[in-house]
């Protein structure tokens, strides 16, 4: 016996290897298409690269591990399925349990190990990865400003339509948003042509724009002014702008201050952030409800007015009581004290839904990291038994099945992750729900395999529906 398991554990191992390659250099191509953008364009070297698809890798093995647990057992157990290996099995005593011992202590080891890497290794290489990516944005390609796009460049953010020329220094239709004191978009410069001056050894770019307007939005104080939007307007023939570009590639890449994010934390720091964020979020709705009540008047009517101070059997509304003057007055003041509440609650329901999508999304990236190891343990008692019924092993039908099954398995997790993020499921459910639909799948495949049964018994299917052809044809027969 001790053979045999030999035998079926390096049958898995050498498949599961190689599928865990490929599909991990799929998804590695997959992520240099997706950060093409940031990675193009900013001098940077190959360590860099190198050192960036390093620290995102981790994060692709919640995708890639499950896949390839579910493809290779279906690989495995097909081919041993296709070459008759099972019924040399089956004749000499051994069931697809037993055959399944050793590979079933293997998959449980491979998810304790997919427990602790999703707890340890991820969380630090997200940390890796989105502090790489913050340095990587900062840098600056060699030519300063890019066409098609807005550049932010010091207190300007500069659009170009074409840039011509052998070093591409002449710009065509130029935008040019200059930034206030206070970070506000007041002026706006535009020009037909433009024209970049400097060299390799100078700091300074300077941008000698011609034939175009200067427009400048004038401040009000006086809110009904505001409206008419006044602003000056300039022409000018040549315009020069002085761009200091000294700091544009000086960024350090060991850079790492940026913590805030759910995926960085391991189980003990998620669970402290759920509770301290589930503390200061009833707070904060505690206390913006004492708020409201103070604001509506009600507690100090209740302290101050008793039951013998109240009007009775009055039919005339209130407002008879005054003049029309002092009428229009309050029913000013309490529609502004209504407005200025419906403004108040709108703000802080989309301040609370924000915050409760961040606590969902903490509480799901708790339940993730137990997700793994259990789902590469269910999809393994799917994958192994579905080989075994559908007897072909290969890259051909095993691939095909194997992916149908995960990208369901995977949608399930993706929408009801977005609905729990929003509160529409609990974060529990959402994130235990695709490997809880594949629980019973699994045992479901486990017992037809066992007991030597198709993938779907088309017979018990057929059978009524033949004896009612049957029927049918003698009836005729008989009538005629």
């Amino acid at each position: 016996m001790r053979i045999l398991d030999r035998y079926i554990l390096v049958s898995y191992l050498k498949t599961f290897l190689v599928v865990f390659i490929i599909l991990m250099f799929i998804f590695v191509l997959q992520t240099i298409w997706l950060y093409i953008g940031e990675l193009a364009g900013k001098d940077i070297d190959a360590g860099i690269i190198l050192k960036f698809l390093l620290y995102f890798s981790p994060k692709l093995v919640p995708l890639v591990l499950p896949l390839t647990i579910l493809l290779t057992s279906i690989m495995t157990f097909g081919s041993f399925a296709e070459n008759y290996e099972f019924a040399a099995m089956k004749s000499a005593g051994i069931s697809l349990q037993r055959a399944m011992r050793s590979l079933t202590v293997f998959i449980i080891f491979i998810s304790l190990v997919a427990f602790f890497f999703s707890n340890n290794v991820i969380p630090a290489a997200e940390f890796k990865s989105i502090n790489l990516r913050k340095n990587i944005a900062q840098l600056k390609p060699t030519m300063a400003i890019s066409e098609g796009v807005f550049n932010d460049i010091q207190d300007f953010n500069i659009k170009v339509d074409e840039k011509t020329g052998d070093n591409d220094q002449y710009l065509k239709n130029v935008i040019i948003h200059q930034k206030s004191a206070r970070s506000e978009n007041l002026t706006v410069i535009k020009a037909t042509e433009g024209e970049l001056v400097g060299s390799t050894d100078s700091e300074v770019l300077s941008l000698i724009l011609k034939d175009g307007n200067y427009y400048d939005e004038i401040p009000q104080k006086d809110p009904s002014k505001r409206d008419n939007k006044p602003f000056t307007k300039s022409y000018f023939k040549e315009y020069i702008i002085n761009i200091d570009i000294s700091n544009f590639n000086n960024v350090d890449m060991d850079d790492e201050n940026y913590r805030n994010s759910q995926n960085m934390l391991k189980i003990g720091e998620l669970s402290q952030s759920i509770d301290s964020f589930s503390t200061s979020y009833n707070q904060e709705l505690n206390k913006f409800a004492d708020v409201i009540y103070s604001r509506t008047g009600a507690s100090y009517f209740a302290s101050n007015y008793k039951a013998k101070d109240s009007i009775t059997n009055f039919d005339e509304s209130i407002l008879e009581l005054y003049d029309n003057k002092d009428a229009l007055q309050i029913v000013d003041l309490s529609l502004g004290t209504v407005n200025a509440a419906l403004s108040s609650v709108s703000i802080k329901k989309q301040e609370f839904q924000n915050s409760t999508r961040q606590l969902n999304k903490f509480e799901i990236a708790l339940h993730e990291k137990y997700v793994l190891g259990v789902a590469c343990i269910i999809l393994f008692f799917v994958g192994a038994p579905l080989g075994a019924i559908i007897r072909k092993g290969g890259m051909g039908l095993p691939m095909v099945v194997a992916i149908l099954i995960f990208l369901t398995y995977h949608f399930i997790g993706i929408f009801a992750k977005n609905s729990a993020e929003d509160g529409s499921m609990s974060p529990f459910l959402a994130s235990w729900l695709s490997t809880l639909i594949m629980l019973p799948l699994g045992i479901f495949f486990t017992y037809r395999a066992t007991t030597d049964q198709g993938l779907l018994a088309f017979g018990n299917f057929m059978a009524p529906i033949n004896k009612l052809i049957k029927k049918l044809f003698r009836s005729k027969s008989e009538t005629k």
